[in-house]
């Protein structure tokens, strides 16, 4: 998929992502926040997104010659246009170019974070996946898996959706290449235990797909994390304020890595609130819609 030009992004701020909830800052962005998503996955996807059009008093876009609406971010078709209420926003999200700086929780926050953590349990998100199920044609487990190709991903098979494949190798041919000058690059590269993609999935604690269920997320776990924390949910169960463990206590892939998936559209989990430091996942329209350019290799 091509690489698309940026357009006016939403503010930003320097916290921390947080993955599940919508960008509320929108009410502050200089353009419609329904036109600036719709246009941004029109952008991302060329042949499989039609452009964003306002239709019906609300924005959409057309998938493989299906009707979507934005509906406040659900991105909805129209046979479950009236049942917007059953269902949570999707994620696009404020994300930084760099690592946000680190900033201490107050008791506030420790206590939002709390709740929103006991909600995951209690009251799971529940988001429509026909919108990326139309994207990937993967409505089911068997017909994603039949969308899928096995790559060969620094030196660990992989099996992703078959429309990522280019950009996948682009990024282990940048990695390499930084690996040839950059020790650290070399030592992460030594040190990978496993690389997985596919997995038919809901998100950890959710009844809303994971992008592992498309092929199109990657997670990269290393040999020996020496005690240092990867993902929130496995620091929850031995480290009750998860969200407080600060970044020197957290597995980072070496920066110009983080890079180098970057650039090519995959966001990092490691920028999450609910951090996923092993975790990149393809979402071009992230860093469209977060004024972020990505490589222009066609």
């Amino acid at each position: 998929m091509a690489a698309c030009k940026p357009f006016p992004a939403v503010a930003q701020t320097s916290v921390l992502t947080e993955v599940e909830v919508p960008d509320s800052s929108s009410q502050n962005a200089p353009v419609d926040r329904g036109e600036q998503v719709m246009k941004a996955l029109s952008g991302s996807y060329p042949g499989i997104i039609g452009p964003a059009e306002y239709h019906d008093g609300d924005w959409t876009v057309t998938v493989r010659g299906e009707l979507f609406y934005y509906a406040q971010g659900r991105l909805l078709p129209e046979n479950l246009h009236e049942q917007a209420a059953d269902y949570a926003a999707q994620s696009f999200y404020r994300y930084s170019a760099g690592l946000p700086v680190w900033q201490d929780f107050s008791p506030e926050q420790s206590a939002r974070m709390r709740q929103s953590s006991t909600q995951r349990t209690t009251t799971p998100l529940k988001r429509s996946p026909a919108f990326w199920d139309a994207v990937f044609r993967a409505h089911n487990r068997d017909e994603s898996y039949s969308r899928l190709k096995s790559i060969k991903f620094l030196g660990w098979n992989v099996m992703v959706h078959y429309t990522i494949l280019e950009e996948l190798a682009l990024v282990e041919e940048r990695i390499q290449e930084i690996a040839k000058t950059d020790r650290a690059v070399t030592a992460w590269i030594n040190n990978i235990n496993s690389a997985s993609a596919w997995n038919w999935r809901d998100i950890a604690n959710t009844s809303s797909r994971s992008f592992h269920s498309y092929g199109t997320a990657i997670d990269i776990l290393p040999k020996s994390l020496n005690g240092l924390a990867t993902y929130w949910l496995w620091t929850a169960e031995s480290t009750p304020e998860w969200w407080a463990v600060p970044y020197e206590k957290r597995f980072h892939p070496p920066e110009p890595v983080i890079h180098a998936f970057e650039q090519y559209g995959f966001i990092w989990g490691g920028k999450w609130a609910l951090y996923d430091t092993m975790h990149f996942e393809y979402r071009p329209e992230i860093f469209l819609l977060n004024n972020i350019p990505l490589a222009e290799y066609r």
